[in-house]
């Protein structure tokens, strides 16, 4: 949350496309490789891999209109490309209840900002149009930002920033949702 709030407050496509990225890590328990800049060895999830549902209307992102992205109940994403080894695959979430930290509101911010910006279906998730160019994510800059909210919000954390980097978000995800009691299917 203390670096959503900072996202928040600096406004900048950057900080709102890295936060965006660090809720869909930690929500859909994603490696670094599915959710920041592609690389020779990995496959970030894509804009043609995500399906909003409102209601129990399905709509592809890619041709989702704003007015869908913004009454979203529910989203999924299909793997592809990515290291899971099972092609086809679905995971979707549903809302979480916060108006920000929430895996359905950082889907549909990275959608909304990618269709403003004309990107084709093939475009993936983590990247952000500043100054025109388009450029991506990293996990460096998902690692900064953890480390920079661990440093400030200080010891009562119980690990420091030495601690915390772009990994750390799948199993602070999955251990989020084992002391929820949420179902393991």
């Amino acid at each position: 949350h203390h670096a959503a709030n900072l996202a928040l407050q600096h406004g900048t496509p950057e900080a709102l496309a890295v936060i965006n990225m660090l809720c869909v890590a930690f929500f859909f328990l994603c490696r670094p490789g599915e959710y920041t800049a592609p690389t020779a060895d990995s496959s970030p999830f894509r804009l043609q891999d995500v399906t909003i549902y409102v209601g129990l209307r399905r709509v592809l992102a890619p041709v989702a209109t704003d007015d869908d992205l913004t009454r979203a109940t529910f989203v999924t994403m299909t793997f592809t490309n990515q290291k899971n080894a099972v092609r086809g695959e679905v995971v979707g979430l549903g809302l979480s209840g916060d108006v920000f930290v929430c895996p359905v509101k950082a889907v549909t911010s990275r959608v909304r900002h990618l269709r403003l910006h004309n990107a084709p279906p093939a475009t993936p998730l983590c990247t952000y149009y500043m100054d025109d160019k388009s450029r991506y994510v990293t996990p460096d800059d998902i690692s900064v930002t953890l480390k920079a909210s661990v440093v400030f919000l200080g010891a009562a954390l119980g690990f420091t920033s030495k601690e915390v980097s772009a990994r750390s978000l799948r199993a602070a995800g999955a251990m989020a949702l084992l002391c929820a009691h949420v179902d393991s299917d």
